[in-house]
């Protein structure tokens, strides 16, 4: 069954990655009877706003299948006009429960934006607008005394759970209304596990929440939510 709240869909995720961490996938949802059913209409559970890095396929590192995630990609999980109004369209006309800011370790975006900082030089072509959607993040970072990539990368990802909610009255409003939930994870590149770094819950837009303690390693015998 389709998770209909936000609490089932992040559950429904974190059981996933664990599938996939613990190398037990069942691939859900991706077989020709699925791929017929849902030919004529979608109920994703999650909106993924992900960053475009070749190694982060959200169907894959949540072990869901066809119809199940609604992903917007770009470089650093930037957050423009059009990826406000996918967003807008998943959680209004689609009526998804929760929207998932998922960023990685080691970073290319957050680490150009970091070097173009240092050395005043400005990206070619159209590079430069994803390092100045990252810069506000360094300053964020800096002002907090973070210092290692991973620790600005935990930052930009608050960051852009932040922007997505500041930024989009019809997402506010959802939020607001218990009926969406705003999340933002960090996923290991090498060990495969997601951790959930900063949240908007249901009922309180505009207040980002740091993860609770212990939340940062997935575990194999209990799914929370």
């Amino acid at each position: 069954m389709t998770p209909t709240t936000p609490e089932r869909a992040l559950a429904e995720l974190q059981a996933g990655n664990i599938r996939f961490v613990t190398g037990a996938p069942r691939h859900p949802n991706q077989d020709a009877d699925h791929r017929a059913a849902v030919a004529d209409g979608q109920h994703p559970f999650a909106v993924i706003v992900g960053c475009s890095d070749s190694r982060l396929a959200a169907e894959i590192i949540f072990d869901r299948g066809l119809g199940d995630l609604f992903v917007v990609r770009t470089a650093g999980h930037t957050t423009g006009p059009e990826v406000l109004g996918s967003v807008e369209y998943a959680v209004t006309v689609l009526g998804t429960p929760l929207v998932v800011v998922l960023g990685h370790d080691s970073c290319g975006a957050v680490q150009a934006a970091r070097e173009a900082t240092a050395t005043g030089a400005t990206p070619p072509g159209h590079l430069g607008a994803v390092v100045d959607a990252v810069v506000p993040s360094l300053g964020r970072a800096q002002r907090e005394g973070v210092t290692d990539i991973d620790g600005i990368v935990d930052i930009h990802i608050a960051q852009t759970v932040e922007a997505l909610v500041a930024n989009s009255a019809v997402l506010a409003e959802r939020v607001a209304a218990g009926s969406c939930a705003v999340v933002g994870m960090s996923y290991r590149l090498g060990a495969g596990e997601v951790r959930t770094v900063a949240e908007v819950p249901a009922g309180a837009p505009g207040r980002t929440v740091p993860a609770p303690a212990g939340a940062a390693e997935p575990a194999p015998t209990a799914v929370s939510g």
